[in-house]
């Protein structure tokens, strides 16, 4: 149970729930809830935890209120059933009773409709309230929301105006930016000084800069002129992750409309901030040759995975082959400058490994839960596809005995819905099928020689 849900509701549910256990005479081993969490997305504790505990056989049936509580997404739903049926584990909601495949696929089409209806109703409110000259979106940085009520008692949203005190702030960033100063010192400046940044932080070379394609940073917000630009980008959901990913809109597409009364830098200075912009992106674009954009990507050993013991941010590539803290050099609010050598840093950490994970306990432990993790991973793909394939002859076995049904003159609106659905789950099936890729073979029991020949190996470093 999730999906951005008051606590009350959750506790609701869960009442519900444990009222038709009692009467059934069900006991209850555990109760799994996600509060504050999209339950359009699988990566999410508690369902995370419920599906690990269905695996070893802690309880025998999941009891939720519907089955849109567990997700919405189709391709979520089908595959929470097919585990737990794996795991010989029933499905019963309060709502549609005991849960068939038959239910997975309506449910499951029905709650990706929903979720595709509420956000196109969504974005139609938002191009209207933009087109008449408010937001539509989060408040920006030189800004402040305006809190009214409408004639209808309702509250009018979208509605800015300027932040006299960090109205000034835009116009200096702009200023120091077109007579030569960098975001990373404009930063540092600003953090030294006490300066707040957006959303009560602290200041960064990247919340200056931006992207100048995708309209993000102070240096790229058009809203400081005056103009309202939406509809710039859209966002999807990254099945594997969860977290939403931008993708860019046609220039065709965006919204535009001119508010003069919120505007913050005048024209001339904004040009002024675009060209030194535009030659600095033409100076450093990553084009063969260039040492200085050649190592921006490259990858060490152990690249993202060293803290700052100080602040927690991360320690990067500051100086050549010298990892330092990342919030010192972006922004100046970390007193750790301790450097230290990549080399010297590998060689410590794998030193560590062959001397103390090398120890016959620890280094079985290791290698027993790294087997179990990866081929726990690679069965359960291996489940999944396996289910997909069942699951899309099941469809189809479906939509033949409908035809037949059709052909005998047995016709009703009901079962061309039902029709529609098996046809847009056996697509979508299909589709995801050919996408999907056979996962790799399992590891074999006997890790630990595998991992001493890594560990006592020599290190290779792109």
């Amino acid at each position: 149970m999730g999906e951005d849900q008051r606590d009350a509701s959750i506790e609701d549910q869960l009442r519900l729930c444990r009222e038709r256990a009692d009467r059934e005479g069900w006991q209850v081993i555990d109760s799994y809830s996600d509060r504050s969490v999209s339950g359009a997305s699988l990566i999410r504790p508690g369902i995370q935890t419920l599906m690990a505990d269905a695996q070893d056989r802690r309880f025998d049936l999941v009891l939720a209120e519907s089955l849109d509580r567990i997700s919405r997404d189709q391709e979520d739903i089908a595959g929470v059933y097919k585990r737990l049926t794996f795991a010989d584990v029933r499905m019963v909601t309060l709502s549609e009773g005991d849960i068939s495949e038959l239910h997975i696929g309506l449910k499951g089409t029905i709650g990706a409709l929903y979720l595709k209806d509420l956000a196109d109703k969504t974005r139609r409110g938002l191009r209207g309230r933009v087109e008449d000259g408010k937001s539509g979106g989060g408040n920006s940085y030189g800004y402040r929301v305006v809190r009214k009520t409408g004639p209808d008692g309702e509250p009018v949203r979208g509605e800015r105006e300027i932040d006299p005190a960090q109205a000034r702030i835009v116009r200096r960033i702009f200023t120091e930016y077109a007579a030569g100063k960098s975001p990373r010192v404009i930063a540092h400046e600003l953090n030294a000084e006490g300066v707040e940044g957006p959303r009560a932080g602290s200041w960064g070379p990247s919340t200056i800069h931006g992207n100048a394609k995708r309209g993000t940073g102070i240096l790229n917000n058009e809203l400081y002129i005056g103009r309202i630009v939406w509809n710039r980008q859209r966002f999807l959901k990254d099945p594997e992750t969860g977290k939403r990913v931008a993708r860019p809109n046609p220039e065709k597409e965006w919204i535009v409309q001119h508010v003069p009364d919120l505007r913050i830098v005048e024209n001339d200075l904004w040009e002024k901030a675009k060209l030194r912009q535009k030659d600095n992106s033409e100076r450093y674009a990553r084009t063969e040759g260039n040492s200085l954009t050649e190592t921006r990507c490259q990858r060490y050993l152990f690249s993202g995975l060293i803290k700052c013991a100080e602040c927690g941010g991360g320690y990067s590539m500051v100086y050549r082959d010298m990892f330092g803290c990342s919030t010192v050099k972006n922004k100046g609010t970390c007193s750790n400058h301790t450097r230290i050598k990549r080399s010297e840093l590998e060689s410590r950490v794998l030193h560590a490994l062959r001397e103390h994970l090398m120890q016959p306990g620890l280094f079985k432990e290791f290698c027993d839960e790294f087997t179990r993790a990866v081929n726990r991973g690679r069965m359960d793909a291996a489940s999944e596809l396996t289910a997909k394939r069942a699951e899309l002859k099941k469809v189809e076995a479906q939509i033949e005995k409908m035809l037949q049904a059709i052909m005998d003159g047995l016709c009703s609106s009901s079962m061309k819905e039902k029709m529609t659905a098996l046809e847009a789950r056996k697509a979508e099936l299909s589709h995801n099928l050919q996408r999907a890729k056979e996962p790799p073979p399992l590891l074999h029991p006997n890790m630990a020689l595998l991992y001493r020949e890594r560990i006592d190996g020599p290190v290779q470093c792109a």
